[in-house]
């Protein structure tokens, strides 16, 4: 199911660093909205409420809403960069990407990984997730919200590949079909033990050479 969102926008200007700075001193940021066989808008946002947007979607795959000035029609996009500021949560630009009803474009999806792995269950093994998203083809209308990935039935040593992920009709799989997407691997914590244990062996073998050393030289100095 495609995921929704609006967002508020008006037309900018000015452009350039000067204005740039004055726009987000006043709690605004700049942004541009470009697509395919169209002029860039220039646009000014509303911080707070685009930080708050953002928040509560998945920037990736879910299209915005852009409403500019009192247009009547909303423009579909997707969010393309999102820029924040160096060491503050702040936003310092935004650009969306204007997008076509019926034309087939590429996104990144979210994986959800469901389920507890069998070999992290009953055996403690570690289930490492390799993938967070997937990149697909398909057409607005049919950007899933995410990818779900079943791992129940995976023991240790077993793996999934983007080979083995089931695309609902309409979308393709564009990730490699030979990545691993994850596996189930032994757990570590045996061979920590294991480890120490071989590393209290090792001491003790020192302290009983320290002690026999000790004991033939407290004997050799009785002979004397």
């Amino acid at each position: 199911m495609t995921v929704k969102a609006g967002l508020t926008a008006k037309r900018r200007h000015e452009t350039g660093k000067g204005p740039a700075r004055r726009l987000r001193a006043a709690g605004q940021i700049p942004a541009v909205l470009y697509g395919k066989d169209q002029e860039p808008i220039s646009l000014t946002i509303d911080s707070r409420e685009t930080l708050h947007l953002f928040h509560s979607i998945s920037v990736e795959n879910t299209i915005v809403n852009v409403q500019i000035d009192d247009d009547k029609e909303e423009l579909e996009t997707l969010v393309r960069e999102i820029q924040m500021h160096p060491y503050r949560p702040d936003l310092v630009h935004v650009d969306f990407y204007c997008i076509e009803r019926g034309v087939v474009l590429e996104v990144d999806i979210p994986i959800t990984y469901v389920g507890t792995a069998q070999g992290v269950r009953d055996d403690g093994g570690i289930l490492e997730v390799i993938l967070h998203e997937f990149r697909v083809k398909c057409i607005p209308s049919k950007i899933p919200e995410t990818i779900e990935v079943d791992v129940s039935a995976l023991d240790i040593g077993d793996s999934i590949h983007a080979s083995e992920i089931s695309m609902d009709e309409g979308v393709e799989l564009l990730t490699d079909l030979g990545q691993t997407v994850c596996l189930v691997s032994a757990p570590r914590v045996e061979e920590e033990e294991v480890e120490d244990e071989e590393g209290l062996e090792g001491e003790e073998g020192v302290e009983g050479a320290e002690d026999e050393d000790g004991a033939s030289d407290g004997e050799e100095g009785s002979e004397d």
